[in-house]
């Protein structure tokens, strides 16, 4: 009977909301009730923005043991062109990113740059006097850092000032945007309030370095060097022992049909949750000579 076959069985789990739809609908969320916390009739009668006083990042706010405020400052931002960069560059960022990251681990990044970048911004904060912190351009930042680690060849195409059309390779642009944060960092922010443009580059800077740290040190699964735009020396490197005959992944793949079902199911499910980088050669050889045995059949 049709029933009986695989491809008319409707038993296939339902599609979930995506990270990247959750967060940026919080970051709509959140803009919405800040700015209605912000009307005058609800600022008269609370004494202050309520919303900003709870989640937006202050050195005052965090002396009192408002911690929550080092990642709930994201979801913040100073008008209607600040969350719309943000929120565009965070959902172009973030389709590329998540089917090689998945969700446990994209969220972990987007935390992750939020915090180094805020606690950048308090060290600065500290030697220049207070503030307040919103936005999510640190984890943006560090997304974008990503980006440029795993296609830095990529060309891609922009409107400079809504106009000029512009296409560059990610690396080039991340250097661009590294200087400019630097230059920032260095000739505005850190002065003090005479030259301070308004602008939070330590926290770029900040989501920047964890974004590279990510890359660099916590992509891969084995060994340091594997994710690295640098390799490492050979002699440095962490090498696995070498496999008897019989073993690996072609032993795997002599196993039992419903063995080797299982086994890739496995697979399936770890790409789904930690993204495709998470495999280890093995895992993706499975994968290759798995693919080819059913092509045959």
């Amino acid at each position: 009977m049709l029933s009986d076959r695989s491809y008319m069985r409707d038993d296939y789990a339902p599609r979930t909301t995506s990270i990247l739809t959750w967060i940026l609908c919080a970051l709509v969320s959140g803009f919405v009730l800040q700015n209605i916390a912000g009307l005058d009739l609800v600022r008269s009668r609370l004494g202050s923005n309520v919303v900003e006083t709870l989640f937006a990042l202050t050195p005052l706010g965090l002396r009192e043991w408002h911690v929550w405020t080092l990642v709930t400052y994201t979801l913040l931002h100073a008008n209607i062109l600040h969350i719309l960069f943000n929120g565009l560059g965070l959902y172009m960022l973030g389709r590329e990113l998540l089917p090689l990251l998945g969700s446990r681990r994209f969220l972990t990044v987007m935390v992750a740059a939020a915090v180094t970048g805020a606690i950048l911004w308090l060290a600065t904060r500290y030697l220049v006097g207070g503030g307040t912190l919103i936005g999510v351009s640190a984890s943006v930042m560090a997304l974008f850092i990503l980006f440029a680690c795993f296609y830095p060849e990529r060309e891609i195409t922009f409107l400079l000032f809504f106009v000029l059309p512009v296409t560059i390779k990610p690396k080039y642009l991340a250097w661009i945007l590294l200087g400019v944060d630097l230059f920032g960092f260095l000739f505005s922010e850190l002065p003090g309030k005479g030259s301070d443009l308004g602008i939070a580059y330590s926290a770029h800077l900040g989501g920047m370095l964890a974004g590279w740290v990510y890359y660099r040190y916590f992509h891969a699964n084995h060994g340091w060097d594997r994710a690295a735009s640098i390799e490492l020396p050979a002699w440095l490197r962490w090498r696995k022992p070498a496999k008897s005959p019989g073993t690996g992944s072609k032993g795997n793949l002599a196993q039992p049909t419903t063995h080797l079902r299982a086994e890739v199911d496995r697979i399936l499910d770890k790409i789904n949750s930690d993204g495709f980088g998470a495999l280890t050669e093995d895992e993706k050889r499975i994968l290759d000579e798995a693919k080819d045995l059913l092509s045959r059949h």
